[in-house]
């Protein structure tokens, strides 16, 4: 089943263009690398979807469960089982991990969460992370360091149950053992056959233990390369130099 379908994207910031004419497909079960040096475009990539504003999508279709997503309003992206996590997320004082994850959840579904039911949930998967279950009533994101906040993203990831993920450099600045929680909570993720998942990332270290079905190499706004996970050991071994190459000799 065909979850998402990019056709020939281009994304301009600050009337820049960035990307130039991407093209993505991705289906159920699936797990998508989009790899690439830094300032390739692959957060663009991400941040056009979820519809930031800072992002301006000039031309092209993003098919999502078979509806036009660039026509939808953030937050029906959301609704509709869009999920991404942030390089950087921001601090929300006065709303607990907990509330924020169950006020997400109602809005989702249409309706309320039985607190008994969502907190047993809650408990289970903080367990399964191996995270204290101390993190549910913190304030999210407040006074959390950056693989706490990774973590947290994670704990959102399991308990939302998106149809498509998508993981900004989720494992950059991340200890061994935050990259270890992290890469648990995605395993557990790529479990659901009806979900997908795009990581965004230029480090190879996340997907030592994952299964990966595609990768894609970005370079200056364009995919260039395209493979299944062997593409891994070819980027960790050489880099990007191969592909850098043949995209400024166009």
């Amino acid at each position: 089943m065909e979850i998402l379908k990019v056709t020939d994207l281009h994304v301009s910031v600050e009337d820049k263009e960035i990307l130039h004419g991407l093209n993505l497909t991705v289906n159920a079960g699936e797990t998508h690398v989009l790899m690439g040096p830094n300032g390739a475009g692959k957060s663009t990539f991400g941040n056009a979807l979820m519809g930031n504003p800072a992002y301006e999508v000039t031309d092209g279709s993003a098919l999502f469960g078979g509806e036009e997503l660039l026509d939808m309003p953030v937050n029906k992206r959301a609704q509709s089982g869009l999920f991404m996590s942030f390089q950087n997320p921001i601090e929300v004082p006065g709303i607990s991990l907990e509330n924020f994850i169950r006020t997400a959840l109602e809005q989702r579904g249409g309706k309320r969460v039985r607190l008994w039911d969502f907190r047993k949930e809650m408990k289970a998967t903080l367990q399964s992370l191996q995270m204290d279950e101390g993190y549910a009533s913190r304030d999210l994101n407040v006074g959390f360091s950056g693989g706490e906040k990774k973590k947290a993203e994670i704990v959102q990831l399991l308990m939302l149950k998106p149809s498509l993920a998508i993981l900004d450099e989720t494992d950059s600045g991340l200890d061994v053992d935050a990259v270890r929680t992290v890469s648990r909570g995605v395993e557990e993720f790529q479990k659901n056959k009806d979900a997908a998942l795009i990581i965004i990332t230029h480090n190879t270290g996340i997907l030592s233990s994952l299964k990966v079905d595609k990768v894609h190499v970005l370079v200056e706004g364009k995919i260039v390369a395209e493979g299944g996970a062997d593409l891994i050991d070819e980027i960790n071994r050489d880099g990007f130099a191969r592909f850098e190459e043949e995209r400024a000799n166009g």
